[in-house]
């Protein structure tokens, strides 16, 4: 029986991947991956995911310059999510520009809540990408 064998892939095939920086801690974003993607991160220690927008393999960075070095794959206690230990080359994980795709924090404001953007974006995205499809 394979490793991959013990993750619990839902009816798509795919499982979620959170990644995080491995020097801060801070969750740089959620993807997902199928079997192939997993297997290939282990190999080559990048991050692979699967994009649904695109159907098909999404090597972090591919277009972007922005490749995630994978340092540890950790597995939950359900078997049905991942995280990955990660370097981000370029310090730009979102396609926004920003550090993180999880920039916007709910804060109460003017007696409400509202979500505001609490990192700056980094990296203006028409620098990353020329022609980029949309959610990616």
């Amino acid at each position: 029986m394979s490793w991959l064998d013990d993750i619990r892939f839902d009816s798509r095939g795919l499982v979620p991947v959170i990644a995080q920086e491995r020097a801060s801690g801070r969750v740089m974003m959620l993807a997902w991956a199928d079997r192939q993607a997993v297997e290939e991160t282990a190999r080559t220690r990048r991050g692979v995911y699967y994009s649904r927008s695109r159907s098909r393999l999404w090597r972090k960075g591919e277009e972007s310059g922005n490749v995630q070095n994978v340092f540890g794959i950790y597995l939950d206690c359900d078997g049905d999510a991942l995280v990955y230990e990660i370097e981000q080359v370029g310090g730009v994980a979102c396609h926004t520009g920003h550090a993180s795709c999880f920039f916007r924090r709910l804060a109460e404001q003017d007696g409400g809540l509202r979500w505001v953007e609490d990192s700056p974006v980094l990296k203006d995205p028409e620098e990353m990408y020329h022609h980029r499809p949309k959610g990616e």
